[in-house]
């Protein structure tokens, strides 16, 4: 793990942006195209929006989420929402993006409709994950109903995923799709998060979720 402190949120957040354009860009200098998974929550708003403005081929990019809750996209809950409101305007609005969500009344019933979109899209170019302060990333949540399963070499690419510190049902990529991403980046702030990511390090995944991925990870923190 690798851990980039800056000395605001400001600042983190055009030094991020620069960071995951420079790499979208060298993707698609080798590739056909980038697939870039990225994270809902409010800590990387201000990153997308950076990020929407920078030219490239964004046509040449698949934009999937990390998770999802169960909810329709108009839900103020709904990280489609937030990544349409946020990256996927301006000159992004161009992107390909990955639904995760399908109108059924639970994941699993959703999760056969959702999978042929996802041919093709790994490994993951560009992985772009947060942390809670529980420790979860994406839905893999402490407790989680599926969480042993989701983090088995041979889980499937998503999941269902229940858990006491999620107020609705979730679905998410899987521990094995995340940790074969190509390039890993976790964007954290404020102090518990530093003391919560400190302690995860090295811990078993199955009571810090994190852990399954910091070890190929460049964490990016601002109080």
């Amino acid at each position: 793990m690798e851990l980039i402190e800056y000395p605001d949120r400001e600042i983190l957040a055009m030094r991020l942006a620069d960071t995951l354009a420079a790499s979208l860009r060298s993707c698609l200098s080798l590739h056909d195209r980038a697939s870039f998974c990225v994270t809902g929550g409010s800590s990387p708003a201000e990153v997308y929006g950076i990020l929407s403005g920078v030219p490239m081929e964004w046509n040449r990019v698949d934009v999937l989420l990390n998770d999802e809750r169960w909810v329709p996209e108009d839900d103020a809950r709904s990280n489609t929402r937030l990544i349409r409101r946020t990256l996927l305007t301006d000159k992004a609005a161009a992107a390909n993006f990955v639904p995760m969500y399908a109108d059924t009344a639970t994941p699993e019933d959703g999760i056969p409709s959702l999978m042929d979109a996802y041919d093709g899209k790994f490994p993951i170019s560009l992985l772009l994950l947060g942390m809670g302060a529980d420790g979860h990333t994406a839905s893999l949540f402490p407790e989680g109903d599926n969480l042993a399963v989701a983090l088995e070499d041979e889980a499937p690419i998503l999941m269902g995923m229940r858990a006491p510190g999620a107020d609705e049902p979730r679905i998410t990529l899987t521990g094995r799709v995340l940790t074969d991403a190509m390039e890993t980046h976790v964007l954290i702030m404020g102090d518990d998060k530093r003391t919560r990511l400190e302690a995860a390090a090295g811990a078993d995944p199955i009571e810090q979720p994190i852990a399954a991925v910091l070890p190929n990870a460049t964490v990016h923190w601002a109080a």
